[in-house]
C-alpha cells in the first residue's frame, strides 16, 4: 500500500521539550487513569448519540406528530431534513469549542457540551405536537436540533483527544476505539429501548405518547456525566504543552494555516463513518419499515442485531490498528462497503427477519473495522496544540456534508429513481472517497505524539 506521506511534515522539538513531553507519565500511569477516564469520556458521548439514535429510530413516528399528516413520504422528508440541520451547525460548534479545548484545556469543555446536550434530548421529549401547536412545534424541533448540533460538534473530537491523551503509546487506537464502542452503546440502548416500548405498550402507544419516555432518560445521563467530568484531571499531554507554553492563542487560524493538507485527510476518513453510521442507524429503520414493508418491531429488532455485531468488533479492530497499522483496517472498511453494499440491500429485501438481520450485520462488520481505527488514525495526525480545533474542524465538516444529509439523499434516491435499493450507491461513493484518503495519508499507529 501507498506509503508516501502527502501533510506537512511534524515540527522537531528540541531535546529540553523532547525530556519534557516524554517525561508526562509512565504507560503503568495512565493505564491506572483510564480506568477513570474511558467512563467520564464514554459517558458523554453516549449521551450525545443517545438522541441521534432515538431520532434515528424513530424516525417515522417523529413524522407523524410534528408533520402534517396526509403525505408519509413528504413527512419523512421533512423529518430527515430537520435531522439534517443539526449537522449542518456542527462545524461552527466544532470550531468554538475546540478553540477552547485548546486553550484552556480538555476537561471543561467536555463537561459544558454533556450538559447542553443532555438538556436538548431531555426538551424534545417534552415538545407539544403538530396536533397542539402546528407549525410552531416543527419550528420548536428545529431549533432545538440545531442547539444540539452546536453542542455536538465538539464532543466527538474532544472524547478522542482526552482519550488518545491518556493512552498508552502502543494501545492508543484500541482505547479511542471505545469512543465508538460507547456511540454504538447510545444505539443499541436507544433502539432496544423502542423495541421494549413496542414490545410492552404496542405500537399505537408507541406513536401516541411512549415514544417521549426515552428522551426523558438524557437528563440523568447529563448529571452524572457532567459530575464525573468535573471531577477528571485534564490530559498529561495538554499539561505538558501547557508547561512548555506551546498552548495557541489563535489555534483556528493555526489549524487552517497549517494543517489544512492533514484536514482534507481526515475529512476524507470521515466520509464512509459518516455516511456509514448515519445509513445504519437513522435511515434503515425506517427503510425497512416504508420501503421493504417490515413491521416496526421486526423492523428494530434486526437494527439491533446488526449493531450488536458492530458493538463487539470495534475493539478486535482497534487493537488490531495497533499491531498491523490504521491504514489497513480502515481500508478493509472501506473496500467492504463498496463490494458489499448493494448485495446486502438486496439481501434484505427477502422479507425474512433473519436476512435483514444478516444484511445489517454485513454492514455492521464494515463500520467495525472503520470505527476501530479511525480514531487514533485522526488524533494521531494532529500536534497537540492543535488536535482538539483541528479534529472537531475536520469531523464535523464530512459530517455536515455527508452523514447528516445520507437519511434525506437516501430517500430522495429512491423517490427520484424509483429503485428501492439506490440508497447503496450513496454508500459505495463514501467508501471510495475514504479509501483513496486512506490510501495517501501516512500511517501512524507506531509514531510518538507530536507536541507542537
Amino acid at each position: 500500500m501507498h506509503q508516501e506521506s502527502h501533510e506537512p511534515s511534524a515540527p522537531v522539538a528540541d531535546d529540553e521539550e523532547q525530556k519534557l513531553a516524554l517525561k508526562i507519565e509512565s504507560d503503568e500511569d495512565r493505564r491506572a487513569a483510564l480506568r477513570r477516564v474511558i467512563p467520564t469520556a464514554g459517558i458523554g458521548h453516549f449521551a450525545e448519540w443517545f438522541d441521534f439514535a432515538l431520532y434515528g429510530t424513530l424516525a417515522t413516528v417523529i413524522s407523524m406528530n410534528f408533520f402534517q399528516k396526509g403525505d408519509p413520504q413528504a413527512a419523512m422528508l421533512s423529518t430527515f431534513a430537520v435531522f439534517a440541520a443539526g449537522f449542518l451547525i456542527r462545524p461552527i460548534g466544532g470550531m468554538f469549542w475546540g478553540s477552547l479545548g485548546d486553550r484552556f484545556g480538555r476537561k471543561n469543555v467536555l463537561a459544558a457540551i454533556i450538559l447542553c446536550t443532555t438538556g436538548c434530548t431531555f426538551l424534545m421529549g417534552c415538545l407539544p405536537t403538530y396536533q397542539t401547536l402546528g407549525i410552531w412545534a416543527s419550528v420548536v424541533l428545529v431549533l432545538l436540533r440545531l442547539l444540539q448540533g452546536f453542542a455536538a460538534g465538539g464532543e466527538s473530537s474532544g472524547s478522542t483527544t482526552l482519550l488518545l491523551e491518556f493512552s498508552p503509546s502502543n494501545r492508543r487506537g484500541f482505547v479511542t476505539s471505545f469512543i465508538d464502542l460507547f456511540g454504538v452503546a447510545s444505539y443499541l440502548a436507544g433502539s432496544g429501548i423502542v423495541l421494549l416500548l413496542s414490545a410492552v405498550v404496542g405500537e399505537a402507544a408507541v406513536e401516541g405518547w411512549a415514544w417521549r419516555i426515552p428522551f426523558f432518560i438524557a437528563l440523568p445521563l447529563g448529571w452524572i456525566g457532567f459530575y464525573m467530568r468535573e471531577k477528571l484531571e485534564d490530559t498529561p499531554e495538554f499539561k505538558a504543552t501547557k508547561k512548555m507554553s506551546k498552548v495557541q492563542k489563535s489555534p483556528l487560524k493555526m489549524s487552517v494555516m497549517t494543517q489544512w493538507k492533514v484536514l482534507l485527510f481526515c475529512a476524507g476518513f470521515v466520509t464512509i463513518k459518516s455516511v456509514g453510521h448515519w445509513m445504519l442507524q437513522t435511515f434503515m429503520p425506517a427503510y425497512l419499515q416504508t420501503d421493504l414493508e417490515y413491521d416496526q418491531l421486526t423492523s428494530y429488532g434486526a437494527t439491533f442485531l446488526g449493531f450488536l455485531v458492530c458493538f463487539a468488533l470495534i475493539g478486535p479492530f482497534g487493537m488490531l490498528s495497533d499491531r498491523i497499522g490504521r491504514r489497513p483496517v480502515m481500508a478493509l472498511g472501506c473496500v467492504g462497503f463498496i463490494v458489499l453494499t448493494y448485495p446486502t440491500l438486496i439481501l434484505m429485501s427477502a422479507g425474512s427477519f433473519w436476512a435483514a438481520a444478516g444484511a445489517m450485520a454485513i454492514l455492521g462488520i464494515c463500520l467495525a473495522a472503520v470505527d476501530g481505527a479511525i480514531n487514533a488514525a485522526m488524533a494521531e495526525l494532529f500536534p497537540t496544540n492543535l488536535r482538539f480545533t483541528s479534529m472537531a474542524l475536520a469531523y464535523n465538516i464530512a459530517v455536515s456534508l455527508f452523514g447528516g444529509l445520507t437519511p434525506y439523499i437516501s430517500s430522495w434516491l429512491i423517490a427520484s429513481t424509483g429503485n428501492k435499493f439506490a440508497p447503496a450507491f450513496w454508500l459505495m461513493i463514501a467508501g471510495a472517497i475514504s479509501l483513496v484518503a486512506v490510501w495517501k495519508a501516512r500511517e501512524t499507529a507506531h509514531s510518538p505524539l507530536n507536541a507542537g
